[in-house]
């Protein structure tokens, strides 16, 4: 497991990064915050963020009438594409305001969107069909009690998936000092995983039929992508520019983050993946 050297990424933390950069994420990369997975390499942005939410779709077996709870669903466009594409009933829960104003006011048929932390939820136990947490386990600082939370909400037979940013297995301590850790500090992650400590703990927490794809190699265009856009938006947006130059704004270092995460990928340090497996 890979920690930050200054660990404050409580709950508070995650929801105000979330809220203070809501704008400027959105003006980068738009209402759905996941990974692009670029299957043939020529899709659009658009298109590779769609294939992400189709395989999390498959691996949950997500058909009309399936229960799903969206565990971290951000704006709620994954949640949304569910029930419009599959007939699915959502309940998405978020810990950001901001994230939860948009998502209740675009919410449509078959969608409701709670505020507040996952891991507390008043929600009943075995409900669920499926529920999926597409890189939002990063921000749990006890992993362990996600998985245990999501085994009480799921019914027997229920599928979890887990799409999560991963480190490499077994790390050097350059790759922890420099890379994965600072990513931490930086995106507001109490830790970071690699694959085998995520099968472990689905293990320990009952699941059965666990099953890890890595997607690093697909997945790893939206930082190219979103460096980009963001030297653009940099040069075309003036309160981005005079924001980065407030000394007292702590999440002013994302912008360095976007940069830090490229990297990571390019050299194996970071990685992605899909986890599925059965209660």
């Amino acid at each position: 497991m890979i920690y930050p050297r200054a660990n404050g990424a409580d709950a508070a933390a995650v929801a105000a990064h979330y809220d203070e950069l809501d704008r400027f994420y959105r003006a980068v990369w738009g209402n759905n915050l996941h990974h692009g997975y670029w299957q043939s390499g020529d899709e659009s942005t658009e298109e590779a963020i769609l294939n992400l939410s189709r395989l999390i779709a498959t691996q949950a077996r997500i058909t009309a009438g399936s229960r799903v709870c969206d565990f971290g669903c951000g704006y709620g466009a994954t949640a949304r594409f569910f029930a419009q594409e599959y007939g699915a009933k959502v309940t998405g829960m978020t810990i950001s305001r901001r994230q939860h104003e948009l998502a209740k006011n675009t919410a449509g048929d078959n969608v409701d969107f709670l505020l507040g932390d996952g891991l507390v939820n008043k929600l009943p136990a075995q409900f669920f069909d499926a529920l999926v947490a597409i890189e939002s386990s990063e921000h749990i600082g006890d992993k362990p009690a996600f998985f245990h939370e999501a085994y009480r909400l799921l019914r027997p037979g229920a599928r979890l998936v887990v799409a999560a940013w991963l480190a490499r297995e077994h790390a050097t301590a350059f790759e922890a000092g420099f890379l994965l850790g600072p990513i931490c500090e930086e995106g507001r992650l109490p830790s970071m995983a690699a694959p085998s400590e995520y099968l472990a703990m689905l293990k320990a927490a009952g699941f059965r039929e666990a099953e890890f794809v890595d997607l690093s190699r697909n997945v790893r265009k939206t930082w190219s992508v979103c460096a980009y856009r963001l030297i653009k938006t940099i040069g075309s947006n003036a309160e981005l520019r005079r924001a980065l130059l407030q000394r007292d704004w702590d999440n002013r270092v994302f912008a360095k983050t976007v940069f830090r995460i490229w990297l990571a990928y390019r050299t194996g340090s970071m990685r992605y993946g899909v986890f599925s497996a059965m209660k």
